[in-house]
């Protein structure tokens, strides 16, 4: 028995390349949806995210640099946001200082940072990923009380437990919910608010792999592609994925794909 989960399959450097379509499409989900929250009707701040000529635009704070995170700050800034990234990579970090330049600001993701900028936030959005671990939780629901009410917090880390500690999932039929004045918005699959998009972007992503699995087998495409073998999840009835054994307190071992292709 073989099982791959694609989304878990990572390059040499750590990077996600069959996630990136979906982290893309819900960072630049994330600024429309907070932008949504914070609308006074649906419990927010009755804050424009661009704000108009006199009036200062809503401060946007994003927690995480990654690709969730840098394509929510480039949305969030092109509507006219006041945004900030913390991270806590600095190479990170200098890629985002380089690339995105003046657009949005960055910072070192210190509690004390991330504190002092959520209690001055209209709209926080957490995009923190830990592949195929639970994510950390960055705001505590103590911090509630230091946040403005009416503040909105869009948890793009939902699918991986949230990185906020009063953070449930919620759908998109019925996706907010409030806690001490504080909007939640905390929708599983964001992607699937968009789906046409999603499907399109993942199909580009994913068909090459499918088309290797198919014309190779699974054992000569995870050795000629490392995205596949280290998004391999289970093989002959055993946990393989560490991150999922250490959440699950499972043991995991990882196959010899050269001795099981001599086998084959």
């Amino acid at each position: 028995m073989y099982g791959n989960r694609l989304r878990d399959g990572n390059d040499l450097n750590g990077g996600l390349p069959l996630l990136a379509p979906m982290s893309e499409v819900a960072g630049r989900l994330a600024p429309q949806m907070g932008a949504w929250t914070l609308q006074k009707a649906n419990g927010g701040r009755g804050v424009l995210l661009g704000g108009v000529p006199g009036v200062a635009p809503a401060k946007v704070l994003v927690l995480g640099g990654g690709v969730v995170g840098t394509n929510a700050a480039r949305v969030a800034a092109g509507m006219g946001a006041d945004v900030t990234v913390l991270d806590k990579s600095l190479s990170r970090l200098r890629y985002i200082d380089d690339v995105f330049g003046h657009l949005f600001k960055n910072g070192y993701a210190s509690q004390k940072a991330t504190a002092e900028l959520a209690s001055q936030a209209d709209l926080i959005i957490g995009a923190v990923l830990v592949a195929g671990a639970e994510a950390p939780k960055l705001i505590s629901k103590e911090q509630l009380s230091t946040l403005q009410p009416g503040t909105a917090l869009v948890d793009v880390a939902i699918d991986q437990g949230g990185c906020f500690e009063t953070s449930r999932a919620t759908t998109h039929a019925d996706p907010i919910y409030e806690i001490d004045g504080i909007m939640h918005y905390c929708v599983a699959n964001m992607p699937g608010a968009v789906a046409r998009t999603s499907t399109l972007a993942l199909g580009n992503a994913t068909l090459p792999f499918i088309i290797s699995l198919a014309d190779k087998g699974w054992i000569k495409a995870c050795s000629d592609n490392p995205h596949l073998f280290n998004g391999l999840n289970v093989h002959d009835g055993k946990l393989t994925y560490s991150a999922v054994g250490e959440a699950l307190g499972i043991e995991t071992v990882k196959p010899d794909l050269k001795a099981l292709s001599i086998l084959h």
